[in-house]
């Protein structure tokens, strides 16, 4: 039996899968994020261990049989979180997140290094772990000098369930401290932060062993045997392992929280100035290219908490075919954005609203506007030699059959819905750990099953583009507004 355990922001899933990949049983367990001031995101890296225990609890109340057969455990976790420890092991303060964009000013100090970008691959994002701890070098340097090790959250979690500091080369190259092409820590990018490779954890590739589970927690799970911790990866490279995309030319597309269009690369070709991430796989020989928006499903969440209707509602109001255009314009930026605009401090706006308007022109033009956002991704990643000519669609976005159709639409991209099933990041985890106990990779990653497809509506495309072209007019406009 192999264990996938995913810590996402809003909560971790744990997945028991046998070594054919038969999911055995999936187990949930929440916890929340603290924003004490504008811009900041913060999490207590003991909420992981505690919804891990009570995911595994679970998983042992409903399993016991299968559970202590465990063999391996696989990890994933959201990126670039820091997660401070001094030399006892002790957490100093609470892990600053990925959506975390106090340190815009430390990033673009970073990233103005000569250097930087070609060693790291990638422009040196606020929500990258090095900017924070710049940041915490200058307005907390009584904790600063304290640091002993940084963790990226899964692997956190892989001390409590190992007692060792190891991480994998796809999580760690989102930190701006990875030579992302070498595969390898840069002493030039951590001396840029005031970081030392002492402080780092030792790097495994993602399908290769990476610690072993405690004496302690294996007899309190009532296992038989070791078990072998793998390597992991980070949340995207792990889902991607999910969804079987890790051969060149393969992808998915992400309406979760966050929005992500990912391609799988077998060269290392990165593109900074373009805003598109490249990092490393959690296969080897292999790294991944994707545009990133800060906000997908969280815009409609955040209109279901502004109107006062769930987003199921909000997303009913809408017929399941698209037939037109909004004629209102939504720039998605609640948070900000990555790609294509590495910009921390750019707002949201809806553009064209008529006094008739409600909550069903609303949630159409959120949706549009997060489309719009994921084909600036498209666009940034066709300059680096990608071309997808069909995607995978995943998150919980893809449950209304509108904005899926409203997507493919922009993309130019057939869509491809899986069935129903397990097939994201807690079990690209366990397929992870299976490869880590000697299982052949291409048989293990393989695709899920495809529902059906959802084909681009080619009656529709000219007016998508205008619209489109209007979205894509009013970001340097409503930046200037900003400044």
């Amino acid at each position: 039996m192999f264990l996938g355990l995913d810590v996402g922001t809003s909560g971790l899933r744990a997945l028991l899968a046998d070594e054919g990949g038969n999911v055995i049983g999936v187990a949930d367990a929440t916890y929340g994020v603290s924003h004490p001031q504008i811009g900041w995101s913060e999490q207590d890296p003991q909420d992981w261990i505690t919804a891990c225990k009570s995911a595994v609890g679970a998983l042992r109340s409903a399993h016991p049989g299968e559970l202590a057969r465990l063999r391996g455990i696989g990890l994933s976790g959201h990126m670039h979180g820091a997660t401070l420890l001094d030399k006892a092991g002790e957490v100093l303060r609470p892990c600053i997140l990925w959506n975390d964009t106090r340190s815009a000013e430390e990033a673009a100090a970073l990233d103005g290094i000569t250097g930087v970008r070609e060693l790291s691959g990638n422009i040196v994002f606020p929500g990258f772990t090095a900017p924070k701890l710049a940041w915490v070098k200058t307005h907390e340097p009584e904790i600063f000098a304290q640091v002993d090790k940084v963790l990226l959250p899964k692997d956190y979690l892989r001390y409590w369930l190992t007692g060792a500091f190891i991480s994998d080369m796809s999580d760690s190259a989102g930190t701006s401290w990875l030579d992302v092409g070498a595969r390898d820590w840069s002493q030039p990018l951590m001396e840029a932060s005031g970081m030392r490779r002492d402080q780092m954890p030792e790097l495994v590739e993602g399908s290769a062993p990476g610690g072993e589970l405690r004496a302690v927690l294996q007899q309190e799970w009532g296992i038989r045997g070791p078990v072998s911790v793998a390597g992991g990866g980070g949340d995207n490279a792990v889902a991607a392992c999910g969804a079987g995309c890790f051969r060149e030319g393969e992808g998915f597309v992400s309406l979760g929280t966050s929005g992500v269009l990912l391609a799988a690369k077998s060269q290392y070709l990165p593109d900074p100035a373009s805003a598109v991430h490249t990092f490393c796989h959690a296969v080897p020989d292999t790294w991944y290219q994707m545009g990133v928006i800060l906000a997908a499903t969280d815009c409609l969440n955040w209109l279901s908490r502004t109107v006062g209707q769930t987003p199921a509602t909000l997303a009913g109001l809408l017929p399941e075919r698209i037939d037109r255009p909004s004629s209102i314009t939504f720039l998605p930026y609640l948070s900000g954005e990555r790609t294509p605009h590495n910009d921390a401090r750019i707002r949201a706006s809806f553009v064209g609203l008529d006094i008739g308007d409600g909550p069903a022109e609303l949630t159409q033009a959120v949706m549009e506007g997060v489309a719009f956002a994921l084909r600036d991704c498209l666009e940034a990643l066709k300059g680096t030699q990608t071309n997808l000519t069909r995607l995978l669609a995943v998150g919980g976005g893809t449950q209304s059959p509108y904005w899926v159709e409203t997507l493919a639409t922009v993309l130019g991209i057939p869509l491809d819905i899986p069935d129903k099933g397990e097939f994201g990041a807690a079990l690209g985890a366990a397929r992870l750990a299976m490869v880590a106990d000697g299982a052949d990779l291409a048989g293990v990653m393989t695709a899920p099953p495809t529902s059906h497809t959802v084909d681009p509506r080619p009656d529709l495309a000219e007016a998508f583009e205008a619209s489109y072209a209007t979205y894509r007019a009013l970001y340097p406009n409503m930046k200037a507004l900003m400044t």
